[in-house]
């Protein structure tokens, strides 16, 4: 579970780009952050991770403070950035090696788990290339199989599935929701509006740092009228409708 209370970040003393959110990410569920460019989401990830400092407000993450516990709060979760571009010298296995070596897993589950991720992600044949010489994609792949190599309670991940082939994001949902059921958390950002309103059991949409809805698509219907679609209710929510 992931507990955010009043939580507040600024840029430059002046722009608020998170502005006091609570928000309950609850285990045994997808939980989609939605919202439009520069809304706050990522600022409220990167705070989340640990990247970034709260101005105010308090994280749990597996009931650990990412400020006062950050190495037990870290432990318990997978991070994936919208910035896949890491360590290009390194190749595909060595970087792997390496995060393997930060989260202390075992050689022999290591290489069991970089086997079984690479085959389900099609990159088995490209761990001993340098990582420079990935595609965007092929990075963005790397990434998830590392983040996922400790095996995790909580899943990260800020839009994961920017790059991926339509192959490795069905992949990916389909761990998101393996990963939901077996009663553990899953708390992403996309753009995508039509893969939350399939894959997510929850929502929270946030817009210039404040949350403006927080709840199941379903109980967004019932406040926000006559529309069929996730995407019709969040342009209405987020004024991006034509008058």
């Amino acid at each position: 579970m992931i507990s955010i209370t009043n939580l507040s970040k600024s840029y430059n003393g002046k722009v608020k780009a998170v502005d006091n959110i609570s928000l309950e990410i609850p285990d045994g569920k997808i939980f989609g952050f939605l919202g439009p460019n520069g809304a706050g989401k990522t600022t409220t990830i990167k705070m989340i991770t640990g990247i970034l400092t709260p101005d105010s407000g308090n994280i749990l993450v597996s009931g650990h403070d990412i400020v006062k516990e950050p190495l037990d709060a870290k432990r318990s979760f997978a991070y994936v950035p919208d910035d896949p571009d890491v360590f290009p010298r390194l190749k595909g296995s060595e970087y792997l090696k390496f995060i393997g070596d930060i989260y202390n897993v075992p050689s022999d589950l290591r290489l069991e788990r970089m086997k079984d991720l690479s085959r389900k992600f099609g990159l088995e044949d490209v761990l001993g290339d340098r990582i420079q010489s990935y595609s965007h994609g092929m990075r963005q792949k790397l990434i998830l199989i590392g983040a996922l190599l400790h095996d995790p309670e909580n899943w990260i991940l800020d839009e994961p599935m920017t790059g991926l082939d339509p192959k490795s994001s069905f992949q990916l949902k389909d761990m998101m929701r393996r990963h939901a059921d077996d009663g553990k958390t899953v708390f992403f950002s996309t753009h995508v509006l039509d893969v939350a309103e399939k894959v997510c059991d929850h929502i929270a949409i946030i817009d210039k740092g404040r949350i403006l809805f927080n709840g199941t698509v379903e109980e967004m219907r019932g406040e926000v009228r006559n529309h069929a679609s996730l995407e019709s209710m969040f342009l209405e929510l987020t004024g991006d409708t034509e008058e």
